[in-house]
């Protein structure tokens, strides 16, 4: 547990709070370095005369070039100028089960296989380089949302206890936290059993839902539209995989309708959030 709070705390200092709109559910100080898993945004602004590539920005796996009339156009990216990894930390792992350099090796390779079935289907599965993942039973799916709820909530009362320059949550999300932070019921961090977590659930349901709607706002992003795409999850289970060698089934299962996206219906029934609260 102490791990996985150390991670999305690390997360957390890579972005700023913003407002948002209702459900709260958040801004998105979460993510690691979003753009290194961005694989759908491009973004083009106002060029400078002398560098018309200068301001011009291309989403990974690609850079900038000019054509013949100076127009600047984003191309793919040859995985050869990718900068060296400084070591194995930089590795991440495809759903090729083939262990790429770094992030820009990976969306570079990616990029060139545009508009085939294979480029599709690749997509960034898990950070470090590729190794078995042990299948996930039954047990111990059921045990998954157990963890993660708890995390989710130890998370939220550390931000809360460290945002000295209000910079990690929005003055809304504090007043939210600060009735779970100062409710004496409150299941303190530690290493507990999986039925004393499965009690404090049941006895304290109302402090676990605002966590579990907060994580699924700090990942809907691109766009907010109430849904999470296999891009926009790939922040959180990206780290997570190799810790938790459940993940991968939790958020397919989570896709109840197999429509490849989830809803943010489908992601609080995941973690055994009611309809209602919605």
């Amino acid at each position: 547990m102490r791990v996985w709070i150390v991670f999305l705390l690390c997360l957390a200092g890579h972005a700023m709070a913003a407002p948002v709109s209702e459900p709260e559910v958040g801004a998105n100080p979460v993510q690691i370095e979003v753009g290194d898993f961005d694989e759908a945004i491009e973004v083009v602004e106002d060029v400078a005369a002398e560098n018309v590539c200068l301001n011009h920005h291309c989403k990974k796996g690609k850079v900038c070039e000019v054509d013949e009339s100076n127009t600047p156009m984003c191309v793919c990216q040859d995985p050869s100028t990718c900068p060296v990894a400084e070591g194995e930390f930089e590795h991440v792992c495809g759903t090729d089960n083939k262990t790429y350099d770094t992030s820009c090796h990976f969306f570079a390779t990616k990029c060139t296989l545009e508009g085939t079935k294979k480029g599709h289907k690749l997509h960034l599965d898990y950070i470090g380089s590729c190794k078995y993942i042990e299948p996930c039973m039954d047990s111990e799916l059921n045990e998954f949302p157990l963890r993660m709820r708890d995390w989710l909530k130890n998370v939220l009362v550390t931000l809360y206890e460290r945002d000295e320059d209000n910079n990690l949550l929005t003055e809304k999300q504090k007043l939210r936290v600060k009735k779970i932070y100062e409710n004496e019921k409150r299941l303190q961090a530690g290493d507990h059993s999986l039925d004393l977590l499965a009690h404090d659930f049941e006895k304290n349901y109302n402090m676990y839902i605002f966590p579990v709607h907060w994580q699924f706002g700090q990942l809907d992003q691109h766009p907010v539209d109430g849904y999470l795409t296999h891009t926009e999850l790939s922040p959180l289970r990206a780290p997570l995989i190799p810790m938790e060698h459940c993940t991968t089934r939790f958020f397919e299962e989570c896709d109840a309708d197999s429509d490849k996206y989830i809803s943010l219906e489908e992601w609080a029934s995941c973690f055994g959030i009611k309809d209602r609260e919605c």
